[in-house]
């Protein structure tokens, strides 16, 4: 006994019948049990947006005006990162390090103060806030304690280096 096909509609059957869609010669009627057409089980409808994800300015603005969290984040790294390329100054490495923290740091704060933050809205606020946030400092961080010449010197850091370099 042939079993029937597994997608309905690409066997040119109607979902609904069972019937061809010719519909003029259709074989005899199967039995009930071979006609019972394939369930497809899908769990989730439809993506949610994030919290905070829609458009940063109303449909009338240009489109980067729509996503202005969004530009000043990137605006604020890419320049931190073209410090960094063209190394114009003695510690451009570090000031422009620093930059990109504090982008990152820009776009937690934007994305607990403002409301709609366009496409800087990934996840919940939570998670972003914490992700961002945390990243930034720590890119800071890691900025002002590099060397040579720190501009941050932390005391229990050389005795920990120190401790498991051994």
């Amino acid at each position: 006994m042939p079993s029937p096909p597994a997608d309905p509609v690409a066997a040119g059957t109607s979902p609904d019948t069972g019937s061809t869609e010719a519909g003029a010669a259709a074989a005899p009627e199967a039995p009930a049990a071979e006609t019972r057409r394939a369930r497809r089980f899908s769990l989730t409808r439809d993506t949610a947006r994030p919290e905070g994800g829609g458009r940063a300015a109303g449909g009338d603005a240009p489109a980067p005006a729509r996503q202005w969290p969004l530009l000043a984040v990137l605006c604020t790294a890419g320049a931190g990162l073209l410090i960094v390329a063209a190394d114009p100054f003695e510690q451009a490495f570090r000031v422009g390090t620093i930059l990109i923290g504090i982008a990152l740091v820009l776009g937690a704060v934007l994305r607990v103060t403002v409301r709609s933050v366009g496409m800087l809205a990934v996840r919940s606020r939570f998670t972003d806030l914490v992700t961002y946030g945390l990243l930034g400092v720590l890119i800071v961080l890691l900025a002002l304690v590099a060397q040579p010449e720190p501009w941050l010197d932390i005391p229990f850091l050389e005795d920990a280096v120190h401790f498991t370099v051994r």
